[in-house]
């Protein structure tokens, strides 16, 4: 199964909560950005997506949505996703949903420092990577050997 981790696009600084925050126009536009060389360089096919509640991890799903190959992928609202979720969490539930769903790419928005933790602990024995903006990784995992890889990070 190969993993894809992306946070969101550039966000405004202020707005009444963190959750409430948006994408400026430049975030929508990297996020599209990041999707086109996904699609061009990869052509991923995506069976499952996972998205952060947060308006700015939506929005940003929302900008990639129609560049990616998700028609017929399920979607999941996941509010383990959020900046502060526990990363061994969701990389046990993402295994267990990959096996069980028989998932072989799935898309993950969320945000930092969790997109970070979660490339880390999804391929022990490396450090939290960081993430500009619509940054995306992609880790190979096997359900035989459980052992990971980090593909590669990627940045628009």
């Amino acid at each position: 199964m190969k993993v894809f981790i992306m946070r969101h696009g550039e966000a405004e600084m202020y707005a009444p909560s963190d959750e409430e925050r948006n994408l400026t126009p430049h975030g929508e536009s990297q996020s599209a950005q990041i999707a086109q060389w996904l699609m061009k360089t990869h052509q991923v096919q995506f069976d499952y997506v996972l998205v952060s509640p947060y308006v700015r991890a939506q929005q940003t799903w929302n900008a990639i949505k129609p560049i990616l190959n998700v028609a017929d992928a399920k979607v999941e609202t996941s509010d383990e996703i959020t900046p502060y979720g526990d990363s061994d969490d969701v990389v046990e539930y993402v295994k267990a949903l990959g096996s069980v769903e028989n998932i072989e790419n799935i898309l993950i928005v969320s945000h930092l420092p969790l997109v970070g933790y979660l490339t880390a602990d999804f391929v022990p024995g490396i450090m939290p990577p960081m993430f500009p903006t619509s940054a995306i990784s992609c880790v190979e995992f096997s359900y035989s050997t459980g052992k990971s890889e980090l593909l590669w990070l990627q940045q628009a």
